[in-house]
């Protein structure tokens, strides 16, 4: 147990399937699993542990942003034993040629911020997925013929559409990286994870657009993530 997570060691699996929303989670567990039950709700941050087709997964909510993500991270993989974590999320597209409902496989999550820093002092900026859970990823779209695009993410430490000047902030983006969209969590998931060892993934769904001007509703975003969501759980 840590002061952000009742559960027992034994509660939760090596691998945890991680969106940021709580009801997310729980969309998740109700819709996909088998013999689920809740092992936390400390501050309303649902996880649950069961089953997909005789697969013992855990599904855990992060939280927003990169201080959440790196708490719950940390603590699932150093005190939990958890091996992987494969993020769901949502995201906003920085590239005329992807859509809503489109799915983003990260390589590459870029932040502006001190993640890194603050926890071991290091000036970094970029970090890459794990490679050997991104193929399993793709091999699982492929088998399934869906389509899943492959790209770098902006990571930021706030939400984009509060930003004063978006083409100012894309315009700082580095010139060799390939970002098509934008969220919050994947560079404090993919740290952690480098920094103890473990693996790290994140599949996103495109939400809201920043050129096509689309964007869905909160009723919409939790349902919509189906696509994500399978891959995800096939991939096991």
């Amino acid at each position: 147990m840590t002061p952000h997570n009742e559960a027992k060691k034994e509660d939760i699996a090596d691998v945890v399937l991680m969106p940021g929303d709580p009801l997310r989670a729980k969309y998740i567990a109700e819709n996909f699993l088998t013999d689920y039950k809740l092992i936390n709700s400390v501050r309303n941050m649902f996880g649950y542990t069961g089953y997909y087709k005789g697969k013992r997964v855990t599904v855990f909510a992060s939280g927003m942003g990169m201080p959440s993500m790196g708490i719950y991270a940390y603590e699932l993989y150093k005190f939990y034993d958890v091996k992987s974590i494969i993020r769901l999320g949502s995201c906003g597209a920085y590239s005329p040629d992807l859509n809503i409902f489109d799915t983003i496989l990260v390589n590459n999550s870029y932040t502006e911020g001190n993640f890194a820093y603050g926890l071991e002092g290091v000036n970094c900026h970029l970090i890459h997925a794990d490679d050997e859970l991104n193929s399993q990823l793709i091999n699982t779209a492929e088998k399934s013929n869906i389509k899943l695009i492959s790209g770098d993410v902006l990571c930021s430490e706030v939400f984009d559409y509060y930003v004063k000047d978006l083409d100012a902030l894309i315009s700082r983006f580095p010139k060799d990286l390939n970002i098509i969209g934008a969220e919050m969590e994947s560079f404090a998931l993919f740290y952690t994870a480098k920094y103890l060892n473990k693996k790290a993934a994140c599949l996103l769904t495109v939400v809201d657009s920043h050129y096509k001007k689309q964007e869905i509703s909160a009723d919409e975003r939790e349902k919509s993530l189906n696509t994500m969501i399978n891959i995800a759980l096939e991939s096991l």
